[in-house]
């Protein structure tokens, strides 16, 4: 076990009352599900009504759910005391903060309740701008497969029934680790997966040069690192001894409709997810198995039940005139690239690609990179940003319109697109999708109910 604490059973946490701030988000509504399970009475607060804050509810995880913020959402002095924790989307103005900070109550941000679960569990932890929760899935189905029984903290539903987190009996916990707000640096990380470094987060790095550090402190904490075969990321991880990393390369893999086979450690590997990247980060996560003690051959075969992460290239069903409506959460332009890639193995007439750009930086940043992904796929078209923490006022001249321009410019007479609005898009995609199309909706906010909203009920 490393040293590590026994992993506790029951409910230890029992008697703790957490308020999560934001705890609709992909990452809060996963440590609301595991502080759940291990005792604690867990309330919060997001700013709208989400389907995480919904699915919570739902599954009885917390005790109070408030839509909106306010200070009122804070628990009275009556109910006892309690602890905060924010997710990195809430400003330092956020009303509940304002009040706790009145009323002498300290806030925590979200990496510290993370660090407190990853401490419980031997930890497998998964970063890199790119893969990180296909990844992370893949595992799980891996130690899943193998009889291990993991525990998981993803930044989406881990494939098939799977939600986006669980706390389990096993020893071993799987968690995306996340480079956005560094909280990834505050994990206790035994086994470290890297998938890749590109600069994204432009906000918090100034430079690769700064992204590239924080992996380096990241993958210097674990004790064994798994890395992609890239001379630039494996210079990242010094080891003493020379054997605490396996490096993983891409499988020569066989592409099909829909999926690949390959050969690892001379397990016969057959994915139903699309796409060279995908076989990539399936090697990675084998190995991550390999080394947590997972059967090598049990684990391989698992992957073959993986049928895809929550919003990366799932299959959502069937749209205007027949066409397969799927959605991905590609919001940068590798991803986006990859995606359309994977998608290009499918059987199809057209491939139409919607892309909802994610913040303004981003999107003034690396529009000429975004223009040349997009303008792989037959028809592209382009909504308007969405901005997440940002505003529009801070970044004059930039919109989707931004993104189109350079898509037109890069593809060669194809179709472009520029629809601001969720009803322009879905008016135009009604009037142009066919039969045999396959139409890829992409974005990381809330281009999701487009996407939906396309899917025509049988």
């Amino acid at each position: 076990m490393s040293g590590r604490q026994a992993a506790p059973k029951g409910r230890p946490w029992e008697g703790r009352h957490l308020h999560l701030i934001g705890v609709g988000g992909a990452g809060m509504s996963g440590y609301a599900r595991a502080a759940h399970a291990l005792g604690a009475t867990v309330g919060g607060s997001d700013a709208t009504d989400s389907d995480g804050l919904r699915r919570l509810q739902s599954d009885g995880i917390l005790s109070v759910a408030h839509v909106g913020h306010s200070a009122e959402n804070l628990p009275s002095p009556q109910d006892g005391p309690f602890e905060l924790y924010y997710s990195s989307a809430i400003a330092e103005s956020n009303p509940e903060r304002v009040a706790a900070r009145e009323r002498g109550i300290e806030e925590h941000p979200r990496a510290d309740l993370l660090a407190q679960l990853s401490a419980m569990r031997r930890t497998i932890a998964v970063a890199g701008t790119h893969g990180k929760t296909t990844t992370c899935s893949m595992l799980v189905e891996a130690l899943s497969g193998a009889g291990l029984n993991p525990g998981w903290l993803i930044g989406a539903p881990a494939g098939g029934e799977r939600p986006n987190a669980h706390w389990s009996e096993g020893e071993w916990l799987v968690v995306e680790a996340d480079e956005s707000d560094g909280s990834m640096l505050s994990l206790d990380v035994e086994i470290a997966v890297l998938t890749n470094v590109e600069l994204d987060h432009h906000a918090r790095f100034a430079s690769l040069t700064e992204l590239r550090e924080d992996f380096h402190r990241f993958l210097a904490a674990a004790k064994k690192a798994v890395i992609w075969d890239r001379p630039e990321l494996l210079a990242l991880r010094h080891d003493g001894d020379g054997d605490g990393t396996t490096a993983y390369a891409t499988p020569e893999a066989s592409l099909k409709d829909g999926g690949s086979s390959f050969s690892w450690r001379g397990h016969e590997v057959t994915l139903s997810v699309p796409g060279i990247h995908n076989a990539t980060n399936a090697t990675g996560a084998l190995e991550a198995a390999r080394l947590a003690g997972a059967d090598p051959p049990r684990a391989a075969a698992a992957l073959a039940h993986f049928t895809g992460a929550g919003r990366r290239f799932q299959l959502l069903g069937h749209g205007p005139g027949g066409a397969a409506i799927y959605e991905d959460y590609a919001h940068h332009p590798t991803e986006i690239a990859a995606t359309l890639a994977g998608a290009r193995t499918l059987s199809h007439r057209r491939l139409v690609a919607v892309f909802q750009p994610h913040l303004f930086s981003r999107t003034r940043l690396l529009a000429r990179e975004f223009g040349h992904a997009l303008a792989q796929a037959d028809i592209a078209m382009v909504l308007d940003v969405y901005p997440a923490r940002e505003r529009a006022e801070d970044h004059p001249g930039v919109s989707g319109l931004t993104i189109a321009e350079t898509t037109a410019d890069a593809s060669s007479g194809k179709p472009v697109y520029w629809l601001p609005r969720f009803a322009d898009a879905t008016h135009v995609l009604g009037s142009i999708l066919r039969a045999d199309d396959v139409c890829v909706v992409m974005g990381a906010g809330d281009v999701d109910r487009l996407a939906h909203g396309l899917v025509v009920a049988k």
